[in-house]
Formats: C-alpha cells, structure tokens, sequence
C-alpha cells in the first residue's frame, strides 16, 4: 500500500533563506501534488526518485538532484526505500537557478556537505560555520550541471510502446532494426524519432534504463559479476564503464556505500 508523505515545513512561513528537510522513506511512499513559495533541491541517496513536474517525469538516481522552482505543481513517488534530502531555498537567493524544473548533477563536494548536515540533523544554520558550510554548498549548487531528463519518456506512437516496453524488462536484447521490423518502419525512421523526441540516440537511452536497474540489483545485494551478467554483458568491465560514466564511481565503491560490500546475496530477505 502507498504511503502518503507530508511536507515537514509550513509553506508561509520558512524558517530561513536556505533551509534542509531530511527524511527516511520507506518504499512505495508518494507525495501528492503540491506547490510550494520557495524552490526545493530534492537530492537522495540508495534509491531512485520517481517526480513529475510541468508534464515532465524525471528520473534521479542519487548522483543527480530534481530542482523544482517555485510554484511549479509537482508529486513524486518512491518505489523504494531511500534517504532523501530537500534544500529549499528561498526568493530572491532562488532566481540565480532555472526557473523551471530540471535535474542538477550532484558533485562530491555538494555529497559531501549534504551528508554532514544529514549526519547532524542541521535544518536551519545556527552557527557561523554552518553558515560558511551551507554558502559553499550554494554556490556549488549554482555551477552545477543541468540535464533535462535523465530518462525521458514519449507519446511519439512508434517510440511509446518500445520504451514501455524497455521500461518493464530493461535487459531485453531487441536491437533498433528488430524494434523497426516489429512497428513497420524503418530503422532510420525510428532512430531520428529517438533523437527528436528523447534528445538521445536508442542505444543511450537503453544504456541509461541498464544503469538505473543496475541500482537496484546492487541494493538487493547482487555482486557487481551477476548484475553484469543480468544485464547481458558476457564479463563485467563494460558494465562497470557505463556504471562509473554515470555514477562518478565504480559499482563496488557504490556497493561499499550502501554497506553492502561484505553482505551475501544469501542472507538477503528474497522478493
């Protein structure tokens, strides 16, 4: 059953320029669509964060961050269970970032501070240092890198369907020429709708739907050799090249992260 979040703060009322929610979420938990006065930085780490926003679904893994400006309409959903962090941030200090939504990559430096004001439960900065800490954070979050979507999805008539598909089984091998037998067209047809309508080739897209599923088979405890092998690679180097191309690191050291490094596939409830 979905759990119903509710918002930590009082919308006409924040408590600083710059101010932080933590939460542990538990999986399947949403959040209904709401607007808030202030932007909102929505960073996590161990999951993946399901959020629409202005007829766009985004996708984030932890190494990227939903920035959401205010008064953008937005809901999210969380199919499992993660640390989440928002940094909310307040007019005018909030027009130095897009005005619509998008994603933000997260940098270590910007890990780095989150996960010290996590570790600390710090919401609001009391002290001069936590003032300092959260003016470099800020201005990282400033010069950070901006994507559309990670994963964008389409309603394009010959793309929807392949990319539902890809969705529900993300290691099928069904090339682009195959998918263009299968929907009666060609494969140069199908390949320019992927970069019109995706903004990335059919192969990138693919790449990045492996990536978010190799997250969860290494949070279910999986060794970075079987997640290679479920996902179709015949030995695991290429695997952990398109790993660290999008995480910033290898998927032991994502492993080692999440505490799973020395925990047996075994000993791991089974779903």
């Amino acid at each position: 059953m979905s759990k119903i979040y509710q918002p930590l703060f009082d919308d006409h009322n924040p408590p600083a320029q710059i101010f932080f929610g933590h939460e542990v979420f538990l999986s399947n938990t949403s959040t209904l669509k709401h607007r808030h006065s202030w932007g909102q930085l929505q960073l996590i780490s161990g999951g993946i964060l399901e959020l629409n926003a202005e007829g766009k679904r985004f996708l984030s893994p932890s190494q990227y961050a939903v920035w959401v400006p205010a008064g953008v309409e937005h809901e999210s959903y969380m199919r499992r269970s993660m640390n989440y962090c928002s940094m909310n941030i307040v007019h005018p200090l909030a027009d130095a970032l897009p005005q619509y939504a998008c994603l933000l990559e997260v940098n270590p430096i910007m890990e780095a501070i989150i996960n010290d004001l996590k570790h600390r439960c710090v919401t609001v900065a009391e002290t001069e240092q936590d003032k300092r800490l959260i003016s470099v954070l800020f201005d990282q979050v400033k010069q950070a890198k901006e994507h559309d979507q990670f994963l964008p999805m389409s309603d394009d008539k010959l793309l929807k369907p392949i990319l539902l598909e890809l969705e529900r089984n993300p290691t099928s091998s069904v090339t682009l020429a195959e998918w263009a037998t299968k929907r009666h067209t060609t494969e140069r047809t199908l390949a320019r709708h992927c970069q019109d309508k995706l903004g990335m080739s059919f192969t990138e897209w693919r790449q990045r739907r492996k990536f978010v599923y190799a997250l969860h088979l290494l949070r279910r405890g999986m060794s970075v050799k079987e997640a290679a092998l479920t996902l179709g690679y015949h030995q695991a180097s290429p695997f952990i090249t398109l790993f660290k191309r999008h995480a910033n690191c290898t998927p032991e050291q994502y492993r080692q992260r999440l505490g799973l490094a020395h925990i047996e596939r075994s000993n791991l409830p089974r779903h």
